[in-house]
């Protein structure tokens, strides 16, 4: 089964919900956000998770002393960046970063070479205007394929929902997805109902 992230944690419950489910990793927003979550709740919640699930800090063109400083605190495993983070930045962070590429069109896919070998894997996420991620809206699919191509870890976010998440697998057959609006009732509170139709299409079983 595909590698499965459910991103915008921000309670114990929502976690506990994810893992029992079969989430692989939990993301934990740093940045400004509706799910914002601060490091001392992080820290608490992550405490109280079982062993191999992985921990992700997402920083949206944080300073990279403080994304240090909360990794350390809160015993995070890897940092997902959204900003503009340079090259240096990443590989100064390596091998825990994950850098975001905003899709807007091809063109968006050409820092990718640029990062390549500086970074764990690239996540894909739709661009806008409005926020760095968390919007719902997804992006054409083909460039997730396109952007397989420079052979690097691709994990497919944006608009990802019950409805289209065993689609998008199929076309993209990504090495992991990430899930975050598409699974809640609410910003920052995440629906039993939903999580459960997302892994049961990812695993083929509806009923």
């Amino acid at each position: 089964m595909v590698r499965v992230k459910v991103c915008g944690i921000t309670n114990i419950d929502d976690a506990m919900m994810a893992v029992e489910l079969g989430a692989h990793a939990l993301g934990f927003i740093f940045a400004q956000s509706p799910r914002n979550i601060n490091p001392e709740k992080a820290h608490e919640i992550i405490c109280q998770l079982p062993p191999f699930v992985q921990t992700v800090g997402v920083f949206v063109n944080e300073d990279e002393k403080v994304i240090r400083e909360i990794v350390e605190m809160c015993g995070l495993d890897l940092v997902q960046l959204h900003g503009d983070e340079s090259v240096e930045v990443c590989s100064g962070l390596m091998p825990r970063v994950i850098k975001v590429i905003r899709v807007k069109g091809r063109a968006s896919l050409l820092p990718i070479e640029q990062y390549k070998g500086k970074v764990r894997a690239f996540l894909l996420d739709t661009w806008s205007a409005e926020a760095h991620g968390g919007t719902g809206k997804g992006f054409d699919w083909g460039l997730a394929v396109e952007a397989k191509q420079f052979g690097i870890p691709i994990i497919l976010s944006g608009g990802l929902n019950p409805a289209n998440i065993k689609e998008a697998i199929a076309r993209v057959k990504p090495v992991a997805v990430d899930v975050n609006s598409g699974v809640e009732v609410r910003p920052g509170k995440k629906s039993l109902a939903l999580l459960e139709q997302f892994f049961n299409e990812i695993r083929g079983n509806r009923g």
